[in-house]
């Protein structure tokens, strides 16, 4: 889990799925707050705030002077209601699988205009670093990595990475908004990527990826 992410969100996702794992069941009363405080190791604001963002949601139903209710089943859910209550580490392992093979695609068969696109759209998420707008360096960062899954040459795929940036945009706006020094830190590598896939190079631009993940914290 991402260390800028919202202590009452990581608590929000962790109900979510003890939920949708059964340990929590529709019209069941859930913990007390002391309990949950102990099992979900933080202090009661946390729990306050998770349960009324949750209640807001419908997932949970406060009855004053009897406690807290499951009012609906997480496995339900639609898929990218699932994807929007993934945790960080599975979000990374599903975008390593996906990007480490639409890079190598990219690498193959990226056209002329798709390296204009992804220099372009590399410029646009430099100039939002420099101005420090959070939010339209997310957008320009998912964009570039769009461009690549459509450079790839397979729809399929392509389209499978697109609908699935919405859990990409999801987490971005957990960071702290008037935090940009992930994607500060990582603009060099980004640049590099593009050039492993204007130079054609896969298993520079495969390497590129992981190093990318593995240091998206």
């Amino acid at each position: 889990m991402n260390k800028t992410i919202k202590l009452s969100d990581k608590v929000i996702i962790e109900i979510k799925k003890d939920i949708a794992s059964g340990k929590l069941k529709k019209g069941e009363k859930i913990p007390a707050e002391p309990e949950l405080m102990e099992h979900y190791g933080v202090g009661r604001s946390t729990i306050r705030e998770a349960i009324k963002t949750l209640s807001i949601s419908g997932i949970l139903r406060v009855q004053q002077g009897s406690g807290t209710f499951v009012v609906s089943k997480i496995k339900d859910e639609t898929l990218s209601q699932r994807l929007k209550r993934a945790d960080f580490e599975e979000i990374n392992s599903v975008r390593a699988l996906l990007e480490k093979e639409i890079v190598k695609l990219a690498s193959q068969h990226r056209s002329d205009a798709d390296l204009t696109m992804m220099e372009n759209l590399l410029l646009q998420r430099k100039k939002a670093i420099d101005e420090q707008q959070q939010k339209k360096c997310a957008e320009a960062d998912i964009a570039f990595h769009i461009s690549i899954a459509k450079a790839s040459g397979n729809q399929v795929l392509s389209d499978l990475y697109e609908n699935f940036t919405v859990v990409m945009r999801n987490f971005f706006e957990l960071r702290d908004a008037a935090d940009i020094k992930h994607f500060n830190s990582s603009q060099h590598s980004h640049e590099a990527l593009f050039e492993a896939i204007k130079k054609q190079d896969p298993n520079l631009a495969e390497q590129l990826t992981i190093d990318i993940l593995n240091n998206n914290y």
